[in-house]
């Protein structure tokens, strides 16, 4: 039985280790100094490539080829988001608003890299 103690300290740390990366990958809100003028263009091609930022799975986009329906169709944004820095923490991380949101958090798990975020904030707020 002792020969099983050692395991589950290994267990243990590397659990708590994990965790603590988890932690410090990335923050649950957009940093405050982000600076959010981005590319629209490059924006659109990360969100409609449904490898990468894959917005059309789920979001209706005007011109984008086989949209979704699951979420809000991606129209008249700057009328439903005060300010871009409110649809950057949408976009960042959904559950933030809505605990049952099912769009994955891009900024919060790193989907996108920082410049992918900050071009596809821009091009969604130009929508």
């Amino acid at each position: 039985m002792s020969s099983s103690r050692p395991f589950h300290r290994g267990i243990l740390a590397l659990s708590l280790g994990l965790s603590t990366l988890a932690a410090v990958a990335a923050p649950d809100v957009p940093p405050a100094d982000l600076a959010l003028a981005g590319d629209a263009a490059a924006g659109k091609k990360v969100a409609t490539d449904r490898a990468k930022g894959n917005c059309v799975a789920c979001h209706v986009i005007a011109g984008a080829e086989s949209p979704g329906a699951l979420g809000p169709a991606l129209v008249a944004m700057q009328t439903r988001f005060p300010n871009k820095q409110e649809l950057a923490r949408q976009i960042w991380d959904a559950t933030i608003k809505n605990l049952e949101a099912v769009m994955p958090p891009f900024g919060k798990h790193e989907i996108l890299s920082g410049k992918e975020f900050v071009d596809v904030v821009e091009y969604v707020w130009s929508l």
